[in-house]
């Protein structure tokens, strides 16, 4: 019999199991499916893993505000930045907004693991159901059957099946007559109708630009790849597209009058600040001459008006192959804040990534799991004074 079982090594398990360790004396076990913790850590950022971001609020989340400002409040991007220093992690800034573990995400994973010393783990372990019995939960899985009196799922999303990845924590929630939304893919490129085929051609081109999806509003880079549209601007907007259309602004808000005024004899290829063979294709798409700004009339500066509104509806996204997470999991209405216990089962705790709770690209989910798995693991240690 365990005081706390924790489902999942990832994220929002490892800092949960670190902090009860920190701040309690019960006894912890952790049962993972893998052979060893963090095995999604180990691998995003290339290798490097984008802990956090500079600019760390609700409005860089899709889910329920409220939750996301209380969990954030107590375990903020200042905070972790700190933890890890005073672990001996001090996270490099990259583009004044990224920051990213100094040598490898090994490295973090190193450090819950000294964190965590004496906490039993599990590994290799399928987890196969959980459910109440006289009091406790009780965790079925491949090997063998566990007990606890507190129960955290930290089991993640969907995406990332080659890690394991399942929707066992919504199994598990759904059991206890939990309300829960569907995965989906999030922070995944984005495929194309017909008449954006043309994008295809430019595969392996990069630009800056800006992304609306309804009132949202992303600037960053954007990548043309062979299924479709992909880089950090369109990871970002798959976030908050469900179908319909998104707007690109080529220019990121440049004026377009203003950039044909300067451009004089110059070829629009040449004067435009764009990749020129974006440029060229994309004239083409319009039906325009690559011509001398000087001779712009008022037809081709009509149709140049796409560049800064370029309306269309995407097909669909990459799928769950290609996403970095999942959107959807255990309905917000369903948890306490900051704890993220279960409103309708007492003990019972959600944290990370099985919440229906997705940040941008850019280490807003890792804040998020950090965030959510230290507030349960406090909210347990509270329970127990």
């Amino acid at each position: 019999m365990y005081d706390v079982a924790i489902l999942g090594a990832g994220a929002a398990g490892l800092m949960c199991a670190a902090r009860l360790n920190e701040c309690s004396s019960l006894k912890v076990c952790v049962i993972e499916g893998n052979a060893r913790a963090g095995a999604k850590i180990r691998i995003s950022g290339g290798g490097k893993c984008n802990v956090t971001h500079v600019d760390v609020d609700a409005s860089h989340y899709f889910g329920d505000a409220n939750l996301v400002d209380e969990v954030l409040a107590r375990f903020d991007n200042a905070a972790l930045l700190a933890w890890l220093q005073a672990r001996g992690c001090r996270p490099v800034l990259k583009k004044g907004r990224y920051y990213f573990c100094p040598r490898s995400a090994a490295e973090l994973v190193e450090i819950f693991e000294k964190q965590m010393r004496g906490i039993r783990f599990f590994y290799n372990r399928t987890i196969v159901s959980a459910r109440r019995e006289a009091g406790n939960f009780v965790v079925e899985t491949s090997y063998e059957t566990f007990r606890s009196k507190r129960l955290v799922v930290a089991t993640g999303g969907a995406s990332f099946s080659s890690l394991g990845a399942t929707d066992i924590g919504l199994r598990i929630a759904e059991g206890f007559g939990i309300e829960t939304v569907p995965f989906r893919p999030a922070l995944a490129g984005l495929t194309l109708q017909k008449d954006q085929f043309w994008m295809k051609s430019l595969s392996g081109v990069s630009l800056p630009v800006r992304i609306s999806v309804g009132t949202k509003v992303l600037q960053e880079d954007m990548l043309f790849a062979h299924r479709g549209i992909s880089g950090p601007a369109v990871l970002s907007a798959s976030l908050y597209w469900e179908k319909g259309e998104i707007e690109i602004d080529f220019l990121c808000g440049r004026s377009l009058d203003a950039l044909l005024a300067g451009g004089g004899k110059k070829l629009l290829s040449t004067a435009l600040p764009l990749p020129r063979r974006f440029v060229r294709c994309f004239l083409d798409v319009l039906g325009i001459d690559d011509m001398p700004c000087s001779k712009i009339g008022r037809f081709e500066r009509t149709k140049l008006e796409a560049l800064q509104a370029y309306r269309f509806a995407p097909a669909g996204t990459f799928g769950f192959s290609k996403a970095e997470v999942s959107k959807g999991g255990v309905a917000c209405s369903q948890l306490h804040a900051p704890s993220c216990e279960s409103r309708r089962v007492a003990g019972l705790y959600f944290v990370g990534e099985v919440v229906d709770v997705t940040g941008e690209l850019g280490g807003y989910n890792f804040q998020w799991a950090f965030a959510s798995g230290r507030d349960a693991a406090d909210a347990i240690a509270r329970s127990q004074l």
